[in-house]
């Protein structure tokens, strides 16, 4: 039997519009391969938000979790501020 540790991740709210669902959009920064300098890339993730307790704006951490619908495979742990 193999423990699976699930993903944990950390962005901001840009959409709560939709109802116990929220769009978070995570940024990660990697190095350009041929200038050497720190690119910003970004990715929207759909995050199954029970009590609908994140708002616009809000920093939260996610977690992976069962498939909830077609694009929703995370759910908000906490919000951080």
């Amino acid at each position: 039997m193999s423990i699976q540790f699930k993903r944990t991740l950390t962005g901001e709210v840009v959409s709560d519009k939709a109802s116990k669902t929220i769009i978070v959009r995570v940024e990660r920064k990697t190095m350009h391969p041929k200038y050497n300098k720190f690119v910003t890339k970004s990715k929207k993730y759909h995050v199954h938000d029970e009590l609908e307790n994140a708002s616009l704006g809000n920093v939260v951490t996610i977690v992976e979790s069962k498939p909830y619908s077609k694009l929703k495979r995370w759910e908000l742990v906490s919000v951080v501020k």
